[in-house]
């Protein structure tokens, strides 16, 4: 491959493997003879990855680092890493060395094949039972409201060439999710097969409720189909209503005695109500997020940006 290639890491509780991950690139890039540049973004971690970042900063120069004034989550630093990289390919990968950097060989040779985007698939993921239930949710979501296609399989660890950078750039609303964006971009997208390290510190940042706003982030911000299937479930319920309607008159006129049944006619109400109620919690989160986008609600703050020249000079916009 030629040209220079961008390495986008987010940063969560990552003081004790960003060292070994930024290692680990720079002597695979050595192996294959690239330019390349690297951009660290701390998303407000509470431990010291921001102490790691800058020391990084010092001993490289083409490193970047970008320190976030709060915890944005996941795809807006990598947004915010995206918006600073310059690399005719961006890599991004994972802060804590489960993702094989010195891998990244293979998706960079689809990319030469022809294709735009390559993701990391895994043989054996070597995620906890939490973190693997969360992905397998998160796959099915994206097939189902994002149009992704079955055999895709969608990681953290990928590489664009730079006209799907600049596309994905071109959304600058609130609840970013990466994914999404590729998929808006193009459906030229391949597979390669990478080992998947266990992790050799720490714990992973995302807990259920992160993994919770994550999906729901993804198929309200790129999708209408939830509110389609709402339209759709109400229009089953309006008939199912309507026909027992019709069913309750025939069997007054023929079981002319018969007493309405309270418990049934609850029933009804009670369920009624519950799917008007989720419909209309459906439409107005999307309006809601309509309301944060017009207020230009930002999709990050950044409080710092720390790169050191090569005269080894701190130069901190």
């Amino acid at each position: 491959m030629k040209g220079k290639v961008s390495f986008v890491i987010p940063c969560y509780r990552s003081e004790n493997t960003l060292e070994a991950v930024v290692k680990e690139i720079n002597e695979t890039v050595q192996t294959l003879g690239l330019e390349h540049e690297i951009i660290l973004v701390n998303d407000s971690s509470p431990d010291g990855t921001i102490k790691t970042i800058r020391k990084l900063c010092e001993e490289y120069d083409f490193i970047t680092g970008i320190d976030l004034a709060k915890n944005f989550g996941q795809h807006a630093a990598l947004m915010a890493g995206l918006r600073a990289s310059s690399g005719d390919v961006a890599v991004c990968l994972d802060d804590d060395s489960q993702t094989p950097a010195n891998e990244v060989g293979k998706l960079l040779a689809k990319l030469d094949e022809g294709y735009d985007v390559c993701y990391a698939s895994y043989g054996k993921k070597q995620h906890s039972g939490f973190r693997n239930l969360g992905s397998k949710l998160n796959e099915l979501m994206t097939r189902v409201m994002l149009g992704k296609p079955k055999e895709l399989y969608i990681s953290s660890y990928f590489a664009a060439k730079r006209f799907i950078v600049d596309d994905m750039l071109r959304y600058e609303q609130p609840y970013s999710y990466v994914i999404g964006l590729v998929l808006r971009a193009t459906k030229n997208i391949a597979n390669v097969e990478v080992n998947h390290r266990a992790r050799t510190s720490g714990s992973s940042g995302y807990t259920l409720k992160k993994l919770f706003s994550l999906w729901f982030n993804g198929f309200t911000a790129f999708s209408i189909k939830p509110l389609r299937i709402a339209t759709f479930v109400g229009s089953m319920c309006a008939c199912a209503g309507f026909l027992y309607g019709i069913y309750t008159i025939i069997k007054k006129l023929i079981l002319i005695d018969i007493e309405a049944g309270f418990s049934a006619t609850m029933s009804v109400m009670v369920f009624m109500g519950g799917m008007i109620m989720l419909m209309l919690g459906m439409i107005g989160e999307y309006v809601g997020r309509i309301y944060l986008c017009i207020n230009n609600t930002p999709q990050y703050v950044i409080r710092e940006v720390i790169h050191v020249n090569k005269d080894k000079n701190r130069d901190t916009e």
